[in-house]
């Protein structure tokens, strides 16, 4: 959308513009904003497109798609014309007043979200809507008596068109409430839609491996699945024959239940990624695919997508041969039981225990010859537990452990293995950082001690950043650094390499059940015989993975925001307390993160500057449970 619109700015020739972009093209004609010459489009003189913000106090903003234009434009109120925060918008400028260009709202192109969260509060007399999380009032399609007769703080769905009331939520003294606020602010849903749920039923529970001839027979290899220790959906499951020094990563074969353009399909388009929460997963797949004939659960016979990779004496992979099966696995591990057994302290069966301390050992020394071009970043993965009324109980940091990298490294000799056979269609990519964000990570580095000479060899320049901070201890905190000055990896249907795991092609093929990328790729690769079903599949394909890099982020903000909110009930029964903290961000504003007995709540602080990671003493001075915001105060810098 943003490079079409940027595109009518100097002249867009008609053969480039996609189906999808018709509709709004034609808009633009009818309200005279464009204008054709030679067969070229361009944008009118005193037209601009953006993206709308609006603050606490109605007032819009506006970002230009236009990089002419180098501040953004105030849009008055009473110019929104109905537009909602987020919405890509046309606008027309007004009179160019000091100390800011003015514009105002012509039509909305592409709504960002076709309803908002709001909240019922009293203002006078009269009951009105306040959005969360900005805090806009609204008036509600709804009567006076009846929106009286609603508790106050009462939580409701409206439709941005009219502000009509689509569903209530709940109350915002109710904790419970905080999922259906979380989903509803991106717009996801947690039950699915009939069509749906009729074709996962209709599948069945089990899977009678005579009906399937064509495939091959794995069910006397003595697989295993290795996942947390709360998962329900087992994508995938391993085995190693130690004789030929064959691994065997068998993958749930989800494209033989979901059919393109079918219901589930549809719906897990729409979807993109399972969403998880502290106390609940939010499919993309229906239940009875996700966690049931799809899982690879122990003693049940799967149908499986397989690549059985040969290593040589170098650990080079001599052969990937991709497989349709079917298999049984026989053991189902988490991962403190795979880690007890690395470490001699657990049991189990023989002929899985016989392979799998080897093709552990395996994996260490592919992670180390990896390591060599990719990085290693010790992250840390919070993890919230709450109690039965939805209220925070205990939170813990959680680092990657023998048993995680066993997985990580069969999973990415099979990632690898599935980019090869694919020229174009979907891939994994992560282009290499920016080096203004390198040279600010290096400032904020050299405050903490740390200072490194820049190079155009980020992989060495980054190797020793890493080996500094784990002689000051702090290797978790400056890896959490790096990442951030790195860009994020997207999905693209041509190959530009994975910057951060040094490999050239990489894509995602292992999760299927909860990534809908994994899904397509499966597709593409069985298509490959079939030239017809490969266009077919592959229509639309560019705009399919820049949809996907949206669902994504989406996935992971329902999942911060649905956090947020629960570490600020605990923040609003703690007000006045002190808690130790340690300064997480200082550049626009300084965020302090929790880290006391309760960790990774962030804390808002006003009028304080300070160098990033100082530990600090946080006064809990206010909390607004509707943004989710908590607000404090540093009482005392501790000493390092």
């Amino acid at each position: 959308m943003r490079a079409f619109l940027n595109s009518l700015t100097t002249g867009l020739e008609s053969k480039y513009i996609k189906s999808s972009e018709l509709e709004i093209l034609r808009v633009l004609e009818q309200i005279k904003a464009v204008s054709k010459h030679k067969n070229r489009y361009y944008l009118n003189d005193g037209f601009v497109c953006g993206k709308l913000d609006i603050s606490g106090n109605g007032t819009g903003f506006l970002y230009p798609y236009d990089s002419r234009f180098k501040q953004d434009l105030m849009i008055e109120n009473r110019d929104l014309c109905g537009a909602h925060f987020g919405d890509i918008v046309l606008a027309k400028l007004t009179k160019f007043k000091k100390p800011r260009q003015k514009a105002a709202v012509v039509a909305v192109l592409f709504m960002a979200n076709e309803t908002s969260v709001v909240y019922t509060k009293k203002i006078g007399s009269v009951i009105m809507g306040v959005t969360i999380p900005n805090s806009i009032t609204i008036a509600l399609k709804a009567s006076q008596k009846s929106l009286k007769e609603l508790p106050q703080g009462t939580v409701l769905k409206i439709n941005n068109l009219d502000n009509d009331i689509v569903e209530v939520l709940g109350v915002l003294s109710d904790p419970n409430v905080d999922q259906k606020i979380s989903m509803a602010l991106y717009n996801k849903r947690e039950i699915f839609p009939k069509i749906a749920s009729n074709e996962a039923i209709s599948f069945g529970d089990e899977v009678d491996k005579s009906m399937y001839p064509d495939r091959i027979d794995l069910t006397h290899l003595p697989f295993c699945t290795i996942d947390p220790v709360d998962a329900k959906d087992f994508d995938d499951a391993i085995y190693f024959d130690k004789n030929t020094n064959e691994i065997y990563i068998a993958i749930a074969d989800v494209s033989e239940y979901v059919s393109p353009y079918s219901g589930i399909d549809k719906e897990a388009r729409f979807r993109g990624f399972s969403i998880y929460f502290p106390h609940i997963a939010v499919p993309m797949l229906p239940r009875e695919l996700s966690e049931n004939i799809c899982s690879l659960k122990p003693n049940c016979d799967r149908l499986a997508f397989a690549f059985k990779i040969c290593l040589n004496s170098n650990l080079e992979a001599i052969k990937e041969e991709l497989i349709s099966c079917v298999i049984h696995s026989k053991r189902r591990f988490n991962y403190d039981e795979v880690d007890s057994l690395i470490n001699g302290e657990f049991e189990c069966q023989n002929e899985i225990k016989e392979w799998l301390i080897p093709l552990f050992n395996i994996t260490q020394k592919l992670k180390e010859k990896r390591l060599k071009n990719g990085f290693d970043f010790h992250t840390l993965e919070l993890r919230m537990s709450l109690d039965e009324n939805g209220n925070i109980k205990s939170t813990k940091f959680e680092s990657s452990t023998p048993s995680h990298s066993l997985i990580e490294e069969c999973m990415l000799l099979a990632n690898k293995a599935a980019a090869k056979r694919v020229n174009k269609g979907i891939f994994r990519n992560h282009e290499p950082a920016d080096f203004n964000k390198i040279n600010a990570l290096l400032d904020d580095l050299n405050l903490l001690g740390i200072s490194v000479k820049p190079t155009s060899d980020l992989v060495s320049m980054i190797a020793q950043i890493q080996a500094k901070a784990n002689e000051l201890n702090i290797r978790e905190d400056v890896d959490k650094l790096i990442i951030k000055a790195q860009k994020r990896a997207e999905y693209a249907s041509v190959s530009r390499g994975h910057f951060g795991l040094g490999f050239e092609l990489y894509s995602h093929f292992t999760s299927p059940i909860r990534r809908y990328s994994d899904l397509i790729l499966h597709r593409i690769l069985k298509a490959q015989d079939d030239a017809k079903l490969t266009n077919y599949l592959m229509l639309g394909i560019d705009e399919l993975c820049a949809n996907l890099n949206v669902l994504e982020r989406e996935a992971d903000k329902v999942a911060w925001d649905f956090m947020d909110r629960k570490f600020a009930r605990f923040a609003a029964k703690n007000i006045d307390k002190i808690f130790k903290c340690y300064i997480y961000e200082n550049s626009n504003q300084t965020i302090a993160r929790l880290d006391d007995e309760i960790k990774g709540a962030r804390i808002f602080l006003d009028n304080f500057t300070c160098d990033l990671l100082t530990p600090v003493m946080v006064k809990i001075i206010e909390v607004d449970i509707p943004t989710a915001k908590i607000l404090g105060k540093v009482v005392e810098i501790l000493d390092v």
